[in-house]
């Protein structure tokens, strides 16, 4: 029986430094997929909407590709979603395709439009309409009803008439996330083998990345909440455990990255799902994010014996008056007595750290870089602060220091804010400084030295790209 066309074509966009970049070292560290997009693709399919999916961030150079089954398919829409750094790549494409199928609609969903919402009508004709925070039931009813019916329709933004933007409202919450479909994986061109976890941060191929939850309950500074606002909610130990076992039975899956802030906020569903898996034997591994009031000795050791291998941590910064200043419930104290205890139940480290935050000084960056390195941690994440519209900050950037609002370079690679007091020079000579003394430390090699037998791929991605790698590492900076 011959496949119904698809309705909609989704669409993942790249950074447009990535197009001008062929080696790229960000995607060479680790090319994740665009969940939300075959999430999306797999809630259609179940009311009965077919659709196609598109990763440019997989196929940089897809879109003639993209054009020449627009031509053949006609599909009614174009869909795009991404973050502030991929919209302009995205307008690129919208742009293109409109122009090579005349009356075709483009909808456009994510964390920056639902920011900015009817600013972003207003700015860029080409797009018909957004689709504001969590996308699913919106754009099914989008779909099945059209823009004729757009004010009937929650979470949309449309143009009235008179060509003035209307927002209908947040749409309702999804109040079960179990009964979300698994992502529709089988839309992505070469998966999982074409996708690649971080470098070190898994011990045997294939990896996958889940989410498991979604919004956040804490209230940071740098944080955006435009999509799932100040709720969280998550999937049940049972759902979670049956969608590591598709992935495992399906696409061979040895690994999984839990890409959620919070994934041990409730208790009770991690334990569930570790009782689980230590009772099947899965083979397979994990890491997750974890704030460190939401772990404890117990829990840290039956995550381990059911495989968890890494957890990261979200530092931010060393210095207790800056860290106060812009997240709840700091004490960098009992962080670094968890740090301690998740070492000792031999679960592996990651600090993730941002430099740069409004009020940061030259002395503030020295004694962050002292506490990390006093910790046992075995890798960092060190980004570059960017006030990202539907955070708190973002409207607040300009008074706190110097911002630099292209979109294009707003991907925490750059210092497009700079805090009062400091220059941009200045400040990526400290950030090049922090990055140099951490990989000169003897135990940043040792714990590099294990990673031979302990991931063994990752070692051989780094030999086929060691001179990217190697140049990213000492510089701390992109070209």
């Amino acid at each position: 029986m011959q496949e119904a066309s698809p309705a909609i074509f989704l669409v993942q966009p790249v950074v447009e430094s990535a197009l001008r970049t062929r080696r790229n070292v960000s995607r060479l560290f680790s090319l994740m997929p665009p969940l939300g997009l075959v999430g999306i693709a797999a809630y259609l399919k179940e009311r009965g909407i077919e659709s196609r999916v598109f990763d440019f961030n997989a196929d940089p150079d897809a879109l003639p590709e993209l054009l020449e089954l627009l031509a053949r398919e006609k599909p009614r829409w174009l869909g795009l979603g991404g973050a502030t750094s991929t919209f302009n790549g995205g307008l690129r494409i919208a742009r293109a395709a409109k122009q090579r199928l005349p009356g075709l609609q483009v909808v456009f969903g994510g964390p920056h439009v639902s920011a900015l919402r009817e600013e972003i009508l207003q700015r860029f004709p080409e797009i018909d309409v957004l689709v504001v925070g969590e996308g699913e039931e919106t754009i099914c009813r989008l779909l099945e009803s059209g823009l004729a019916k757009a004010a009937e329709i929650p979470g949309l933004v449309f143009r009235e008439a008179n060509g003035e933007p209307r927002f209908t409202g947040y749409p309702e919450l999804l109040p079960d996330l179990d009964r979300l479909p698994f992502p529709a994986y089988d839309k992505l061109r070469g998966f999982p083998e074409r996708y690649r976890l971080p470098l070190f941060s898994y011990p045997r191929p294939p990896g996958a990345s889940i989410v498991s939850s979604r919004g956040c309950p804490y209230a940071c500074s740098y944080c955006d909440r435009s999509v799932f606002r100040r709720t969280f909610r998550y999937n049940s130990a049972d759902y979670l455990y049956r969608h590591m076992l598709f992935l495992h039975e399906r696409y061979g899956i040895r690994h999984f990255a839990f890409y959620d802030d919070q994934f041990t906020f409730n208790r009770e569903r991690v334990v569930a799902l570790c009782e689980k898996l230590v009772a099947d034997r899965l083979p397979i591994t994990f890491s997750c994010a974890v704030r460190a009031e939401h772990v404890d000795d117990e829990l840290m050791r039956l995550m381990r014996k059911a495989g968890c291998w890494t957890m990261s941590l979200g530092i931010e910064t060393g210095d207790p008056q800056l860290l106060a200043r812009h997240r709840s419930n700091s004490d960098i104290a009992m962080l670094a007595d968890q740090i301690h205890r998740i070492r000792r139940a031999d679960i592996q480290v990651k600090g993730l750290l941002m430099l740069g935050l409004p009020g940061e000084t030259e002395q503030s960056i020295e004694r962050s870089r002292k506490y990390v390195f006093s910790l046992p941690i075995d890798e960092f994440s060190l980004a570059k602060f960017t006030p990202f519209p539907g955070a708190p900050l973002y409207s607040e950037a300009r008074r706190l220091g110097e911002f630099d609002e292209d979109w294009d370079r707003m991907d925490c690679m750059s210092f497009q804010f700079v805090p009062e007091g400091l220059t941009r020079e200045g400040l990526q000579k400290l950030f090049d400084r922090f990055y140099r003394m951490h990989f000169r430390r003897p135990r940043v090699w040792a714990h590099y030295l294990r990673m031979v037998w302990r991931s063994p791929d990752s070692w051989r991605r780094f030999f086929r790209h060691g001179r990217e790698f190697l140049c990213f590492a000492w510089r701390g900076s992109r070209d």
